[in-house]
């Protein structure tokens, strides 16, 4: 197994955000496998490489780079052209292109059909992130009937439902980092989770959605949008709640109602079990066996890519198909 090099921009500051935490997970999940490195490139960090050090030390062919940060990946791509690079897909809709040598890994089936359409000729695979031990159930009393996280929420979340239903019910809203999300989750009988307006403002989309499935991991009763990865794992109706369903009166009566209810939910572990760590490791596992043998062989001519070019191509052809069809009769 090859030196997988982790790339992130820097690992405090502005860059700590879910994003970074989930590619460290899989980064730790990785150590168990091969031999790992954390890279950053924007700033210089204490404990960690710098990437402008590593590139002029030479050529890696015992290495692989993974980049995973969406808008500098095309920038990495061609910084590294020669080396053997993964990339690790978040989210999908930069509009960014991959060579065919660029093996992609993706952390939900929704950004795998994306990269299924927009580079059919390369090596995909579906690894997701990890949803920790530490998010089950623990047994606390649930004295929260109501829990928000502010960032990501769309305007009608905030200021809407939230201020009706803080007239009648205990709702907390989390506008900064919690050392235990896990138990307040547990404290929590609803959870509220309006992702949609954000990802649409950022002209991408959500990479996985890992709040409401934690959330769903302490039987907390999730409100939540189904958009990109989100529909991977929810199910209106099944396992949680659509929010923004229709009208506020509507997403009033169901809250109320749930609230009332009191019941946490209760998934069978099979349902999370795809998404902890040794499901994961041992997806993992087979993974990088694949990728590693795929940098072994000699390079080849890759097959024409689905370019906007030979989009072009085939278009005229067909039509080229027809017109003929059409003067035969």
């Amino acid at each position: 197994m090859r030196t997988l090099y982790f790339l992130v921009p820097g690992t405090s500051g502005k860059f700590r955000c879910g994003g970074l935490f989930a590619e460290l997970k899989t980064m730790e999940l990785a150590r168990q496998l091969c031999p790992v490195e954390l890279v950053t490139y924007r700033q210089r960090e204490e404990g960690c490489l710098f990437l402008d050090d590593l590139v002029r030390s030479g050529p890696f062919v015992n290495g692989i780079f993974v980049v995973s940060w969406g808008f500098d990946v095309p920038k990495l791509v061609k910084r590294l052209k020669g080396q053997n690079i993964l990339y690790h897909a978040h989210s999908a809709s930069y509009g960014f292109r991959l060579p065919p040598n660029v093996p992609i890994v993706t952390v939900s089936r929704n950004t795998m059909g994306y990269w299924g359409q927009h580079s059919p000729n390369s090596l995909i695979y579906y690894l997701p992130n990890e949803i920790s031990d530490t998010f089950a159930p623990r047994g606390l009393n649930r004295d929260i009937d109501v829990l928000v996280q502010a960032r990501k929420s769309s305007d009608y979340l905030i200021k809407r439902l939230v201020p009706a239903l803080q007239e009648k019910f205990n709702v907390v809203v989390i506008d900064s980092f919690v050392e235990d999300l896990a138990e307040m989750f547990n404290r929590s009988k609803v959870y509220l989770y309006d992702s949609a307006e954000y990802w649409a403002q950022q002209r991408v989309t959500e990479g996985f959605g890992l709040p409401p499935m934690e959330a769903m991991a302490c039987g907390c009763q999730v409100f939540s949008s189904v958009n990109s990865a989100l529909s991977d794992y929810l199910d209106p109706g099944f396992n949680c709640q659509k929010i923004a369903g229709h009208s506020l009166r509507n997403d009033l009566d169901r809250i109320t109602r749930t609230i009332a209810q009191n019941q946490p939910l209760k998934l069978p572990e099979s349902f999370f079990a795809p998404y902890r760590a040794s499901a994961i490791t041992d997806r993992l596992g087979v993974i990088l066996a694949e990728v590693n043998e795929f940098f072994d062989r000699a390079p080849a001519a890759p097959i024409p890519s689905l370019t906007p070019k030979r989009l072009l191509q085939l278009d005229l052809q067909q039509n080229f198909r027809k017109l003929r069809r059409k003067l035969k009769l």
